[in-house]
């Protein structure tokens, strides 16, 4: 049985479907397996993804509608047989050697366990943005806004145990933009989590991509703050005080440096 599951979602990905397959086999970790979900993609992906599945057993695939990218990952986790999961979009990649060590790292860690390590950021142009480095990984950070410090920016940046969803539950299928946020949460307040100086995913930030598309339409602000006002809404009135706190501390120093 594979020890490390690697689960892909994609829909119509051809322009980046190839270089994400050859970037998990370039790893050359024999105890890894490449799971590709596939939402019913038009535009060739999926003769691409038959094609090298016909020629390297490690990676199972399959194609059917879903109901956006949290459900893709939800059906890639129910069929993974590794203990251990990460999840690779299909335009990001890992450093060389990463996968083999997190198979070696994830021997020593109690289960269930969230390691965390650095993730290069990408502009489209080729050139670094800045690493994503969560030194001060933790859930009262990443509510008061503090992201860079606390959040990891990237899934090819973190792995988990797969018992994790046993105690804190799937991705939310009706959630298909905030989805990585809220599980990071969940997981940092319910289960032990490691942070590693380690540079372990590549992210590349790239117009045309979801995620860019909805920062640049504001999209992305106005759902972080509702998910931040959900979560703290539920928190004792003690946390909830220096939650807010914190961010407001962190809006007057942000205020001030640009008056400098």
């Amino acid at each position: 049985m594979h020890k490390l599951s690697i689960i892909t979602p994609v829909y119509n990905g051809k322009r980046f479907i190839e270089f994400c397959i050859r970037s998990v086999i370039e790893q050359n970790c024999p105890e890894v397996e490449h799971v590709i979900v596939d939402g019913g993609s038009t535009d060739g992906t999926v003769e691409i993804i038959r094609n090298y599945a016909n020629n390297y057993s490690h990676i199972r695939w399959f194609s059917e509608k879903d109901r956006g990218q949290s459900d893709a990952m939800n059906k890639g986790i129910a069929i993974a047989q590794g203990a251990v999961l990460g999840f690779l979009n299909v335009d990001d990649y890992y450093e060389a050697g990463t996968l083999n060590r997190i198979v070696t790292l994830f021997r020593t860690l109690d289960e269930p366990t969230l390691a965390v390590g650095n993730c290069h950021v990408w502009r489209e142009d080729g050139s670094l943005w800045f690493v994503s480095a969560p030194r001060k990984l933790c859930w009262k950070k990443i509510l008061a806004g503090r992201y860079r410090e606390a959040f990891p920016m990237n899934s090819s940046g973190y792995f988990y145990h797969r018992s994790l969803h046993n105690l804190i539950g799937p991705y939310d299928p009706d959630d298909h933009y905030s989805l990585d946020v809220d599980f990071i949460l969940r997981a940092l307040m319910h289960v032990r989590f490691v942070y590693l100086d380690e540079h372990w995913g590549n992210y590349r930030y790239l117009p045309g991509t979801k995620t860019f598309e909805d920062d640049m339409s504001g999209g992305n602000a106005v759902r972080l703050a509702a998910l931040r006002a959900r979560y703290l809404r539920n928190l004792p009135p003690f946390d909830r005080l220096v939650i807010v706190a914190d961010n407001l501390c962190m809006r007057v120093i942000s205020r001030l440096r640009g008056y400098l």
